[in-house]
């Protein structure tokens, strides 16, 4: 797992990913990148993250992968990501593709509902809780509470 200030360097990232595993007889390696959409009138997205509920979340993850022969990765923004650049990143390194291709799905999806991450549209410069963007996180206590946001 891996975070960084402001927008991802997706080639990078990938390119080194892609070193880290050249011998690793993988025989797919299936990528997600997620874009920060123009939409709503919004100059960006903004991230807040609890990086241990966060590790311990990816950390359930590679032990899943891990038992399918598999390997995930990931990358995360914190802060401030404009439009059109990227605020996520993962990827399954796998001998089967289709192993590869079932556990990218479970694994982006399972990010999009439980991940730590709290996430804002920066409008006029400013940060705005992005409700309809977000979703509760079971065990959250007070932050489920919409009131209490």
């Amino acid at each position: 797992m891996e975070l960084y200030q402001g927008p991802l360097d997706i080639k990078s990232i990938f390119s080194r990913w892609l070193d880290e595993e050249r011998e690793s007889n993988y025989g797919a390696f299936i990528p997600f990148i997620g874009i920060v959409r123009a939409e709503d009138n919004i100059e960006g997205l903004s991230f807040d993250i609890y990086e241990p509920i966060l590790e311990s979340w990816f950390n359930s993850w590679v032990e899943i992968a891990k038992e399918r022969g598999a390997k995930v990765k990931m990358a995360h923004s914190i802060g401030d990501v404009p439009i059109h650049t990227s605020s996520y990143i993962s990827a399954v390194f796998s001998p089967r593709r289709r192993v590869a291709l079932e556990l990218i799905d479970e694994f982006v999806e399972d990010f999009k509902a439980n991940a730590p991450i709290w996430k804002y549209d920066i409008v006029d410069g400013k940060r705005l809780y992005a409700e309809d963007r977000s979703s509760p996180m079971s065990g959250s206590g007070i932050l489920t509470n919409k009131e209490n946001r």
